[in-house]
């Protein structure tokens, strides 16, 4: 894993500091070594974690004349079939890195060539014949890419995160608005915009081109979604196993020492049971456990240690937010407010002081669907179509306005959700959901001039458009699809890749290897979500590998107590960085105080609006405005 920055310069007379001071700005992503190429009016950088080919995979790495360049942050995963494949063509290599793959598949295949690709990437490679630049990012977008060009002197430049991006002079700090009702909406920033107007993040499955002619954007995968090509158990098993232990296997090639997360779920487990088969000796397995029962999942991994006879590592913490508050800011760059990347910080910081590499189960839920919402969604949808549309309309609605909201409850006997749900459409009811300001509380925390500025923007529709473009698919698959390029690369994968690599720590996540979310698309929906169970052909996989208590226990979470935090150590951090005069552009602080009055006279329980509103103050002043304050750092 690494960190790759660079830029192309309108002038000479660019400081050569520039480049340095880029990439040491990811220096957590690449701590073992930093190259730079420097080409006529374009500069590369990398910051190096080294993986594979320890001795030969420096970067920036070229082709037989040089005149084709590479920087990569990433594992391409079949660069053994790719390189034989280039070598029969004549393609002279020079070391045995999966990066040299790039160079020769790119004179070969040109933008076309991640199609090619079975990885997680985002690199960046110089045609200096062409005078291009080709930039690519890997199709669940587990590799980072931000970019602009709207930068004075400079037409493009690119960094694998955007603290790095902020060292290019003349680079506007500008607020995105519509990144804020975004962020406040779903926890984070969707691609393809970024906190900053004139910053973007190159959007999963997708390529940029910058030559003479300006930037051209290409999507080069979507997943394909053939609902009921593949049914039967039976039949559909053995091709699925074959596939899960290839996507596993290809994962545990490293020439540094690797592990695997385990989680006490069947995700991480069923990844664990498979590396534990084909290792040539124990595999070391990590997991965090908590002091308040409440969250702690440790009993459920060490039974999955002891079957696979695991060299298993365990840590027990009392999570400090005073302690992961401003690493957290610090690495995640954008307002981020998925309350569990203050435990995988946890998790990451651990497991690195004895891996390099770590194998998670991440993706699962989504490939296979595994979320409870899936669940509650599709049955919803099944009585929904049951009702007349009248009646939801003009009943429903009006009913559940009024109707209590019980935060305490689970959703099942929450009225006000089920009914809320039932008198909207499906992607409605889905955004209704996944969003972090429910019942009239977002547009009343937006400050005025924020409400001006986004005109007639709306998070709704921006989400109701993603499924307007899958409306031809079975509900499952459209709630599937739109997770994929929503709350896959913008939540989850975000969460994973900024907490691994703040402590220089690569993570793979096999089921997120693309050919298991083709093959996913092809199965009937029976064998995903069956008799309201979730994940049901990756349990079956399951079954002779782990134990039944896993396989069977209630999905948990990787949850920190925000909501007792709010009341307690996070009081004072709150009201030092919220309730302050600059924060007034985005927010309106008379609304924040109500909601931060009533949870903390409980109630309400406000936690997640409430932790949304805090990363935001907290980005503010780390990144934000005219001079950032650093409040959090001096005081927390």
């Amino acid at each position: 894993m690494c960190g790759i920055a660079g830029y192309s310069a309108s002038t000479p007379d660019i400081a050569p500091s520039l480049l340095e001071e880029m990439t040491g700005r990811l220096s957590h992503r690449g701590p073992d070594a930093s190259g730079y190429f420097r080409g006529d009016g374009i500069a590369l950088g990398h910051r190096r974690l080294s993986i594979i080919d320890l001795a030969g995979g420096d970067q920036p790495l070229g082709n037989e004349d040089g005149a084709i360049q590479v920087v990569f942050n990433g594992e391409i995963y079949n660069f053994r079939e790719l390189r034989a494949e280039l070598i029969a063509k004549g393609h002279r290599f020079a070391t045995h890195s999966d990066t040299e793959v790039l160079v020769h598949l790119y004179e070969e295949e040109g933008e076309r060539m991640p199609e090619r690709l079975n990885g997680m990437f985002a690199f960046a490679i110089w045609d200096q014949r062409r005078r291009e630049l080709f930039l690519a990012r890997d199709r669940f977008g587990k590799k980072p890419l931000y970019y602009s060009t709207e930068v004075p002197g400079f037409p493009i430049c690119f960094a694998s995160e955007l603290k790095a991006l902020l060292a290019v002079p003349g680079l506007d700090r500008a607020v995105n608005p519509k990144a804020v009702a975004n962020f406040l909406r779903f926890s984070y920033v969707p691609d393809p915009d970024t906190i900053f107007r004139r910053v973007r993040k190159l959007a999963p499955a997708h390529s940029l081109l910058f030559g003479r002619g300006g930037a051209r954007l290409r999507r080069y995968w979507r997943n394909s979604f053939q609902d009921g090509e593949l049914s039967g158990v039976e039949s559909v098993s053995e091709p699925f196993r074959q596939l899960v232990l290839d996507s596993v296997q290809r994962r545990m090639i490293s020439d540094v020492p690797l592990g695997g997360f385990l989680s006490g779920g069947v995700d991480s487990a069923s990844i664990l049971a498979l590396m534990s088969q084909h290792a040539t000796g124990p595999v070391k397995s990590f997991s965090i456990g908590f002091s308040s029962k409440k969250f702690d999942e440790l009993d459920y991994a060490r039974m999955a240690a002891r079957q696979f006879g695991t060299e298993h590592h365990e840590h027990v913490v009392t999570p400090s937010i005073g302690e992961m508050l401003p690493v957290h800011v610090e690495h995640y760059d954008e307002p981020f407010a998925d309350s569990s990347a203050i435990a995988t910080l946890y998790l990451a910081r651990m497991t690195r002081q004895h891996v390099t590499v770590a194998l998670s189960g991440d993706g699962a839920d989504e490939i296979f669907g595994g979320y409870r919402r899936y669940r509650f969604a599709l049955a919803e949808e099944r009585l929904r179509r049951r009702l007349p549309g009248w009646f939801r309309r003009t009943a429903l609605g009006p009913i559940a306005a009024i109707y209590p909201k019980f935060d305490y409850l689970p959703r099942v006997f929450r009225a006000k959700a089920t009914l809320a749900a039932l008198s909207n459409d499906l992607g409605n009811s889905y955004f209704d959901a996944m969003t972090g300001f429910r019942w009239g509380l977002f547009d009343g925390v937006l400050s005025p001039d924020l409400r001006r500025s986004l005109h007639d923007y709306s998070p709704r529709e921006w989400f109701l458009d993603k499924f307007a473009a899958y409306s031809d698919l079975p509900p499952l698959q459209q709630l599937q699809a739109v997770d994929y390029e929503t709350y896959l690369p913008g939540d989850i994968l975000v969460k994973v890749d900024r907490a691994t690599m703040a402590y220089s720590l690569e993570a793979r996540c096999p089921w997120l290897d693309y050919r298991l979310a083709e093959f996913s698309g092809r199965l009937d929906s029976s064998l995903l979500v069956h008799n309201g169970v979730g994940k049901f052909i990756l349990k079956d996989l399951a079954r002779p590998l782990i134990p039944r208590a896993i396989i069977e226990r209630p999905k948990m979470g990787f949850r920190v107590p925000i909501a007792e935090w709010m009341r307690t150590s996070l009081t004072p951090i709150f009201e030092r960085l919220v309730f302050r005069q600059q924060m007034e552009e985005l927010l309106s602080l008379n609304a924040v105080r109500k909601i931060w009055s009533a949870h903390r006279g409980g109630r309400h329980d406000y936690s997640r609006e409430l932790w949304a509103i805090l990363t935001l103050a907290c980005w503010h002043d780390r990144y934000g405005g005219a001079s950032p304050g650093g409040l959090l750092d001096a005081n927390h």
